[in-house]
């Protein structure tokens, strides 16, 4: 089984519509999928599924320790996936205990599917980067936004820290390095990684070697969502280089998706987008990805990706961003030439855009303001 964790730095980036879609066109694809809702305390992944009542999840399973995980699996209603609620009305459910979280990883691990598309919970929480870590190739959306890149920088940092700190052995000379860290700086997250690992190698490099192990399994994908432009698919190329730099890790990009209003149409509707209207620009991105993804299945191997695999990525998605883009424009055209879409309505649609474009140059000029104001204080210290 391909266990596919989707993580997003921040919500609101489309990460469970993107999992509930990826999920169908892999079901339509001939494929056995289970789709699991694991953002526990803010579940909703049901309802992108049309499912309005749900009485088992996550939630029971690890309540009530008479029931499997399998009694929890519904019929999602569409071909080849099944579906796992995550329960959110039950208190507490988001605080999961240790042996609690070992318990599910094990069950859901141990399901009969092609393919376990897990739906996380949007931040940079323990349990979230514990499940993102089952497999060594898990999911990252984010949109091109300076805030969601960000943020998707740093729960890439912190899965990082989390293998490191998982990998030491109790009582070595890298445990106590860290435990030493720890109190010197009050949180590793503000160190570098190279300096950690280049400590690390010089006071034990027994640990070093194993950590480098792990972290070379390490590699994480990349979708890119919600763009306006062809250009907003070069920001993708400022997170991976900040992985490269400072975290040592590589990326592979999966592929860009356009920001769709018919998204919200669909949403409305209790239909994934995917099934709303396939032909969609958005629905297509989707399956293209979906087929990516069985192409990395049947050249699927334990070794690590080599470099020009992940420059290829990179260069295919930019490619797709400009394609997508040109689709997008004809898609409109037709909409005004079959008069289904009138002149005021894309009026209204530019106009929406402009206001979003004017609220990220906000944003932009806020960050940089406050990087501005770091720099000085740093200069007077």
């Amino acid at each position: 089984m391909h266990i596919i964790p989707v993580a997003s730095g921040k919500g609101g980036v489309g990460k469970s519509l993107f999992s509930a879609n990826l999920a169908i066109a892999l079901g339509q694809a001939g494929k056995k999928v289970i789709l699991v809702d694991l953002d526990l305390g803010g579940s909703n992944l049901h309802l992108i599924l049309g499912i309005r009542n749900v009485k088992k999840g996550i939630g029971t399973f690890l309540t009530d320790q008479k029931g499997g995980i399998e009694d929890t699996i519904l019929d999602s209603g569409f071909e080849g996936v099944s579906f796992i609620p995550g329960d959110a009305e039950i208190p507490g459910i988001a605080n999961l205990t240790q042996t609690q979280k070992k318990r599910l990883i094990t069950k859901l691990s141990a399901l009969d599917a092609d393919y376990l598309i897990c739906d996380l919970g949007a931040g940079s929480g323990l349990n979230t980067i514990d499940f993102f870590l089952t497999a060594a190739r898990g999911i990252i959306v984010t949109n091109p936004s300076p805030t969601a890149l960000v943020n998707a920088y740093l729960f890439l940092k912190n899965s990082v820290f989390r293998i490191i700190q998982s990998a030491v052995k109790k009582g070595s000379k890298a445990d106590v390095y860290f435990k030493n860290l720890q109190k010197e700086t009050g949180s590793v997250q503000r160190v570098y990684i190279r300096d950690v690992m280049a400590e690390i190698a010089r006071v034990d490099p027994e640990s070093h070697a194993k950590i480098s192990k792990t972290l070379g399994k390490f590699q994480p994908r990349l979708v890119l969502n919600m763009l306006e432009d062809p250009k907003d698919a070069d920001k993708a190329h400022k997170l991976r280089r900040s992985c490269q730099q400072y975290l040592g890790t590589e990326m592979e990009h999966l592929g860009i998706m356009y920001r769709d209003e018919l998204q919200d149409t669909a949403l409305r509707s209790g239909l994934p987008i995917i099934k709303y209207k396939p032909k969609a620009v958005l629905s297509q991105a989707i399956y293209r990805i979906a087929e990516k993804l069985l192409q990395n299945e049947l050249e699927y191997t334990e070794e690590s990706l080599d470099l020009d695999t992940f420059d290829l990525s990179f260069d295919t998605a930019e490619m797709e961003a400009e394609v997508d883009f040109q689709s997008r424009v004809e898609y409109l055209e037709d909409l005004l030439d079959t008069g289904t879409l009138s002149t005021a309505d894309l009026m209204e649609t530019v106009k929406t855009q402009q206001l979003e474009i004017s609220h990220l140059r906000k944003e932009n000029m806020f960050l940089k303001s406050r990087i501005l104001k770091a720099a000085d204080q740093g200069f007077k210290l």
